[in-house]
């Protein structure tokens, strides 16, 4: 049977679809008329644009038209409950397939499956699965690769993937290999400008990624994460930033590790916030009680490590903190879009960037060639900019606080690059530079001091600051090596002590 386009006239049950999302519905069903089954089709629209409200309604149109069954796969537990109710709100009858359904029986008053893909997959092998008048496989968040192993047992279906960023969560399984095509749907700029996501106001803080390593899955380890942002400097970093930036804003934070986002946990509390956190080892009474609270606490922070990136939706989330680096495109995206639903009242929200993240992908709203991304994953992920073409374009800026500190003067600016050059030129030893920004750094805190003790105490403000000049140092005479840095920096402090006493003397 063939499908028409959507009947603008035709009553919708429970939810209004926009202009975009028709649109969206007319091409995707295009491509069932001509390829009704024997096809996989991606359709790709940026978070909080209504894909489960989209694919809801393409479910409930296929199994009016065409009188098979649905079957749409997720990969948590939130995200099928989510979707299952969508669908009854659309009028159609489903049933959700989880740990606690021992068989899945092809029951006549259910036109609609929504299967846990680790579940499903074990009811086939167990032989325990009935699902032989699915004409339509609808796959949400599919750049997730557990589904593929699915894929051979509907191989007579039309599999329709959605998701926000078609890149596969796995660098050696690009979903070319898998979608034949991409419709990609309206952009996050247009959706800001019609009101249905909020601008997005982004604050980048420099941080120094030299520490992390990279794991087989192509993203930064949680263990050379959890090294890095359990350190004192970044915890420190994180609450001025969110002072700057936040306060008083309900924030949740993403970290890349539980320890990390325990430390941001006691941080905060100590700080005297409204501070909670979660994670994978919270039951689940504990997680609905967290998310009640956060729900019901305007300046709550909820501090999180991953479980939050997809199937939560909370509007009124004010602020972002992605406190950790990643490679993943799709994380990112992710992330941010946690903060991006509209409510009355709401038209902004702030991301602030601690790694580096921002200087990788570029803005949230910025334009994205997806089809060139899905087409050509490999060309994407070898063209991102890498953490040492980062670190060479900070420009580092003393936190005011830190400022206040050396009320008493007024010179801080020192170009690595220019002195090295000045140094290079007049035929003196590149050394130079360093022996100049440590004379600048003890001046400064002689000036603020009333003693060598107190000079002392200061100095340790401008570790930062050091590692910074450190860093720009090295690449200048193209050295940069883990353990020269490391013995450079120490050998800095050391001199800047001895300099220090010296003017005292």
């Amino acid at each position: 049977m063939v499908l028409t386009k959507i009947d603008k006239e035709e009553k919708i049950i429970g939810k209004k679809l926009y202009d975009y999302q028709h649109g969206a519905i007319d091409k995707i069903f295009e491509r069932i008329n001509d390829n009704p089954n024997e096809y996989n089709l991606l359709y790709q629209l940026p978070t909080g644009g209504g894909k489960t409200v989209i694919f809801s309604e393409i479910a409930r149109r296929y199994i009016k038209k065409n009188h098979h069954k649905v079957l749409i796969l997720t990969h948590r537990i939130e995200l099928s409950k989510q979707t299952s109710n969508m669908l009854t709100e659309f009028g159609v009858q489903n049933k959700v397939i989880d740990s606690s359904v021992k068989e899945v029986t092809n029951e006549a008053k259910y036109s609609c499956f929504v299967a846990m893909v680790e579940t499903l997959n074990n009811r086939i092998k167990e032989e325990k699965a009935d699902l032989e008048d699915i004409g339509l496989v609808i796959v949400d968040e599919a750049h997730y690769n557990s589904f593929r192993k699915l894929f051979k047992h509907f191989e007579k279906c039309f599999i329709l993937g959605v998701t926000a960023t078609p890149l596969s969560s796995n660098v050696n399984l690009p979903m070319n290999e898998i979608y034949k095509d991409l419709i990609v749907g309206e952009k996050i700029t247009s959706l800001i400008e019609k009101g249905f996501l909020a601008q997005a106001t982004t604050y980048s803080y420099n941080v120094n990624l030299s520490t992390l390593k990279i794991g087989a899955n192509g993203d930064y380890t949680v263990k050379s994460s959890e090294e890095l942002y359990t350190k004192n400097e970044m915890q420190s970093k994180l609450i001025s930033a969110y002072e700057q930036t936040s306060k008083g804003k309900k924030t949740l934070i993403f970290n890349n590790g539980i320890h990390t986002s325990r430390h941001v946990y006691e941080i905060f509390k100590r700080a005297g916030y409204k501070v909670n956190y979660i994670d994978n080892t919270n039951t689940k009474e504990e997680r609905k009680s967290v998310l009640k609270w956060f729900k019901n606490t305007p300046d709550a922070i909820l501090t999180s490590v991953g479980i939050l990136t997809t199937g939560f939706d909370e509007p009124t989330i004010e602020s972002i903190i992605i406190n950790r680096a990643t490679k993943s495109l799709a994380l990112y995206f992710q992330m941010i879009g946690r903060g991006s639903r509209v409510i009355p009242g709401k038209k902004e929200f702030s991301v602030l960037d601690l790694g580096n993240n921002m200087s990788r992908f570029g803005l949230w709203t910025d334009d994205v060639d997806w089809q060139l991304i899905f087409k050509n994953p490999s060309y994407f992920l070898e063209n991102l900019i890498t953490d040492d073409e980062i670190e060479r374009n900070f420009k580092y800026e003393m936190p005011e606080n830190v400022k206040a500190m050396f009320s008493k003067s007024t010179d801080f600016h020192f170009d690595v690059q220019s002195e090295y050059e000045l140094a290079m030129g007049s035929g003196s030893k590149s050394k130079l530079v360093l022996e100049k920004s440590i004379e600048q750094h003890a001046k400064i805190c002689v000036e603020n001091s009333e003693d060598a003790f107190d000079a002392h105490i200061l100095s340790r403000e401008l570790n930062d600051e050091i590692e910074y000049r450190i860093k720009q140092y090295s690449f200048c005479i193209l050295k940069s090596s883990k353990n020269y840095l490391k013995w450079l920096e120490e050998d800095y402090k050391r001199q800047l002590r001895v300099k220090i006493s010296l003017f005292f003397r």
